[in-house]
């Protein structure tokens, strides 16, 4: 009981702490994009090139991952869906070690004595 308390806890902890990243990006990104534009369109710097919209659009295609990976990824592949892995793949593994077991004790037996 007190297990799951914690792991309920941790989990919680955790969700908040990526979405607290996902935040801090976002106003990042919004105060980068900002002064990219300004310095490419007033201050003259790359006054030849619109590098800015290039390195806005970058940046937000980042973004976009980043909130893809908070709220969609993460949010379906937690604790119980490790645990369901988990446990699928030890369930293969024994059905396959039970397969190997009976093949040698089918040759053991066919062996002649």
């Amino acid at each position: 009981m007190e297990n799951e308390l914690h792991e309920q806890y941790e989990y919680a902890r955790r969700r908040i702490k990526q979405k607290k990243g996902l935040y801090f990006h976002f106003v990042l990104f919004l105060l980068g994009s900002l002064f990219m534009f300004v310095a490419n369109r007033f201050l003259n710097i790359g006054a030849t090139v619109n590098w800015a919209i290039w390195a806005i659009t970058f940046w937000f295609f980042i973004l976009i991952l980043h909130f893809i990976k908070v709220y969609i990824t993460d949010r379906f592949m937690n604790k119980d869906w490790e645990r369901a892995q988990i446990d699928r793949l030890v369930g293969l593994q024994q059905k396959r070690i039970a397969q190997l077991q009976e093949t040698i004790n089918q040759e053991e037996q066919d062996l002649p004595q």
